[in-house]
Parts: structure tokens; C-alpha cells; sequence
């Protein structure tokens, strides 16, 4: 055999390179930007038609780094168009999370020509001073453009961020929470115009504790099911580690807000309750300023974990967002719970609906479902059975796999075998308690060729879980262990709608 050359050792190592980049297949209805590192979402306001997403994007690479802010805009919430970033970093601070509003009465006296100015509110990571503090942002433009107004908040702290602003109505002034995040703490300023903070109250530690808490949000619901008229507020609160998925996860407090101090409800838990029982939702945010007439509050999470985020096998870009969801809260006889939804917006994407009923036994039965993005509504009996899974399966046998056992009342998702290995973080079994004493549950999925979204329990539980398969088509079926099961299904094939942003 003859030695081979050099030149064309070289050739294959950039082969084998090139074959190991090849695109992921791109999700159809979920954003992500076209290439490079994307984490939290930031920024979520509306104005003047487009509901504005900002996030955290390293505009030189794939893996965390140069932190500035991407933008994106949309006038439906499921159709995006990228557009330039928005905040770069500069040579000494880089742009971390943060909110923006619309300035409606010119408190900051940024506005021009009658018009309010868009504010952004971030935090100033400064690496070399080992600083962070509040910077701020104005645009005259409707976002397409930022002056950096600079440092308008600082408490000395290396730690201290992720800035949610918001007007209080009631007071006349803004708010602000924010993190201390190492203390696992929650901290609340107020100002008169956006420029000018002054310390108000803190909160926390409760409910889970991890090495930070991070991206806080504040806002008031009404209570569907308590008594006439009643609203309360929420305060949720992520983790970078040790949440119910294993790793980066969020929480929630319900409670009240007088403009000065978040107080909890009384009777809340001491134990956190989980705003998502899968590892890929974190750092979920709600959209400020939404129109008059949409009283929806909605928000929008990264769908990753910090245990893995910089590992996970997909090219041009490293980074998605879940759909955004409407979030409302209610009265239960366990108390106060928040219930997610996808946006209704959402099934606009959706083709022409299968509907399938079948009986369910031990041999896998093929589901009419083609292609990895859908929409489901998943109606089961569980009749005998003791388990009752729905396989997506690849062209290489890598299964991921949702499923429910009804003996012991839980829902889950399974992605031990969905791909090949990765990260050691990454293999795991999702749990969420649904209950099941009468036999019967009803799951809404949306499937987006990585991602899945699981809605049960009128949407008080859900489960939201990315994979990564090893190669190929997807093939749906579901099966019953121990006994027989009856399925219900209605299925939509998503648009892409990454092909029009209209």
C-alpha cells in the first residue's frame, strides 16, 4: 500500500471537518438566528406593530462570547425576520441581559418629533473591572438603531443583573428587578424617569436555590377560577443549575406587589415550583407593552441548559427559542398555579389535520404524522396499560420518546437514546406529576425537527426537551406496555415559516 502524501492526509482530515458541520436540519416555526451563539431572550416590547426580540448573541462565533444584543421582529409572533445587532459589545463592556419599553410619556426626554423613544435597560458586563451595572439604550428609530446612553445604575457588584423594567402604573414610575445573582436574591428599584434608581426592597432566597439566580420578571395576572375581580402578581426567578430538570431551570412566586415589595401569598410553599419540568427552558421573559386591545401576558424562553449549551451538535447556528407562550395563572385546590399555552398564533403554520383513533398493544403502531415538525393533540386512555409512549424515531433506531405511566401519575420525556452521545449531561428522563387517577390525560405537542414541547394538565404542567438524532427522517408510533391503551389524535404539519416572513 502506498503511503499517502501529506497533501492528501490533509485532504481528508478537511473532509472528515467539513462532513462533521454539515447543517442540522433548521426547525420550521421555532426562531433561531442564521448562524452563531444565541442564549436569553432580552428586550421584549412592542411598538408600532412588531413585537421586538432581542437576545444575548456572540455575532464572531458559535460558542459563548462577545455578548451583544441580536434582534429580531415580527408582526405575528411566528413569522421573524433577523435583523442587525442591535447593542454590540464595546472594547470594555459587553451587553448582557436586559429589557427595553416604550418611554410613552418621555420620562427619559429621549423622545423626537412628538414620538417615544424605545429604552433598553441592560446589564454593562465589564470582564477587566470585574463589574456589572445597568446600562441604558435609546432608539428614535423603531429599534433599527441604539445610542448607548451609558451606566445608569451601580452597586459595586460583580455579580449583580439581568435588569426587568416595567411602568407601575399605580405608583407613576418605573420598576426595576434585577439579581443578585450569587445570593440568590431579587432586588426592586423604582425611578422617575429610567435614568435615576433608587433601591426599594429585595427578595429571596426561596423556593430553589442554585449557584445564581438569574433573568427575573414581575408582572400582574388576573386569577381565572378565584374570586370576581382578583389579580395577583408573579415573580419568576431562574436557575443557572440544580433546577427540576437536572440542570438550568425556573421558578415561580405568586404573591402581591404595592409598587415597593413583593410579599407571597399566603400558604405559598417553601419547595420551588417548576415554570418547566423538562432541561431546555430557562430564562423565560414576557413581552412589555403589548397592544391595548391583547390582554395576553406572553413570554418566550432558551431552549438549552448551561451543563451542555456549548456542546450541542447543530451547525450554523448554536442556540433556539421555544414558541412564545401565553402564561395565565389559577386558582387550583393545591393553590395558585401558572398554566402555559403556545400562542394562537401558532396554529396559523398548521396544514391540512389527520385524525387517527387506534387500540394500542405492545407492538409499536405507525402514526400519520411525516416529517419532525407538528402539531398534536393527543388524547389517551390508558385503559390496562401500565405505560403508554409515543417513539419519534430516526433512519439510524435513536428513539426519543413521550410517554405517560398512569400508576404512578406521571408524564414524561425520555431522550436517553435519541442520538448519538454528546455530553454526559445531556441522556436523561423527564418527569412531570400529572394527575391520572381516572385514566385518561390530554397532551398537546408541538415537534419542531430538535424540540419538543409537551402541554398536559391544561397546561400546568409542560416539558421541554431538545434532541438531536443521528441522521434521517423521523418516523412516529405509540405503543402500551402490560396491557392495552386508546389513542385519540388530530395532527397538523407545521409550515415553515422561516420561508416567509411576510
Amino acid at each position: 500500500m502506498k503511503t499517502m502524501t501529506l497533501l492528501a492526509m490533509a485532504g481528508a482530515v478537511l473532509a472528515t471537518g467539513a462532513s462533521a458541520q454539515r447543517p442540522d436540519p433548521r426547525p420550521a416555526f421555532h426562531f433561531a438566528p442564521q448562524r452563531n451563539w444565541m442564549n436569553d431572550p432580552n428586550g421584549l416590547v412592542y411598538y408600532d406593530g412588531e413585537y421586538h426580540l432581542f437576545y444575548q448573541y456572540n455575532p464572531h462565533g458559535d460558542r459563548w462570547g462577545h455578548m451583544s444584543w441580536g434582534h429580531a421582529v415580527s408582526r405575528d409572533l411566528v413569522h421573524w425576520e433577523e435583523l442587525p445587532v442591535a447593542i454590540p459589545e464595546t472594547a470594555d463592556i459587553m451587553a448582557f441581559s436586559g429589557s427595553a419599553v416604550v418611554d410613552w410619556n418621555n420620562t427619559t426626554g429621549f423622545g423626537r418629533n412628538g414620538k417615544p423613544p424605545l429604552i433598553a435597560i441592560y446589564t454593562g458586563h465589564n470582564p477587566k473591572a470585574k463589574l456589572q451595572s445597568q446600562y441604558l439604550a435609546y432608539s428614535n428609530d423603531r429599534g433599527r438603531s441604539w445610542t448607548v446612553h451609558g451606566e445608569v445604575l451601580s452597586v459595586g457588584s460583580p455579580e449583580f443583573r439581568d435588569p426587568k423594567v416595567f411602568w407601575h402604573a399605580a405608583t407613576k414610575r418605573w420598576v426595576m428587578v434585577a439579581v443578585m445573582a450569587l445570593e440568590n436574591r431579587a432586588v426592586l428599584f423604582t425611578s422617575p424617569d429610567l435614568k435615576q434608581w433608587r433601591f426599594a426592597s429585595s427578595f429571596g432566597p426561596a423556593g430553589g436555590h442554585g449557584k445564581n439566580w438569574e433573568c427575573p420578571d414581575l408582572f400582574e395576572l388576573p386569577v381565572q377560577g378565584g374570586a370576581p375581580g382578583e389579580r395577583r402578581w408573579v415573580l419568576s426567578i431562574n436557575l443557572g443549575d440544580n433546577a427540576i430538570g437536572g440542570g438550568s431551570g425556573g421558578q415561580y412566586f405568586v404573591g402581591d406587589f404595592d409598587g415597593t415589595r413583593f410579599t407571597l401569598v399566603a400558604g405559598w410553599p417553601s419547595d420551588a415550583q417548576w415554570m418547566d419540568y423538562g432541561a431546555d427552558f430557562y430564562a423565560a421573559v414576557s413581552w412589555n407593552d403589548l397592544p391595548k386591545d391583547d390582554p395576553r401576558r406572553i413570554w418566550i424562553g432558551w431552549a438549552n441548559d448551561w451543563r451542555y449549551a456549548e456542546a450541542i451538535p447543530t451547525w450554523p447556528a448554536r442556540g433556539l427559542m421555544t414558541v412564545p407562550r401565553e402564561v395565565t395563572l389559577w386558582k387550583t385546590p393545591l393553590g395558585y398555579r401558572l398554566a402555559q399555552a403556545p400562542v394562537r398564533e401558532v396554529e396559523r403554520l398548521r396544514g391540512t389535520r389527520q385524525d387517527f383513533t387506534a387500540t394500542l398493544g405492545e407492538t409499536p403502531l405507525d402514526l400519520p404524522i411525516a416529517g419532525g415538525s407538528a402539531d398534536l393533540m393527543v388524547d389517551l386512555d390508558t385503559g390496562s396499560a401500565d405505560q403508554v409512549t409515543i417513539a419519534l424515531t430516526d433512519e439510524q433506531g435513536y428513539q426519543t420518546l413521550i410517554g405517560v405511566n398512569p400508576g404512578v401519575d406521571e408524564l414524561f420525556v425520555d431522550r436517553t437514546r435519541s442520538g448519538p452521545h454528546f455530553h454526559d449531561g445531556f441522556p436523561a428522563r423527564h418527569i412531570a406529576p400529572v394527575d391520572m387517577k381516572g385514566k385518561r390525560v390530554r397532551l398537546r405537542v408541538l415537534a419542531d425537527q430538535s424540540i419538543l414541547e409537551v402541554y398536559a394538565a391544561d397546561g400546568t404542567r409542560t416539558i421541554t426537551d431538545r434532541f438531536f438524532r443521528g441522521g434521517g427522517q423521523l418516523r412516529w408510533s405509540a405503543s402500551a406496555r402490560g396491557g392495552s391503551a386508546r389513542l385519540s389524535l388530530q395532527a397538523w404539519p407545521m409550515a415553515d415559516a422561516t420561508k416567509d416572513t411576510r
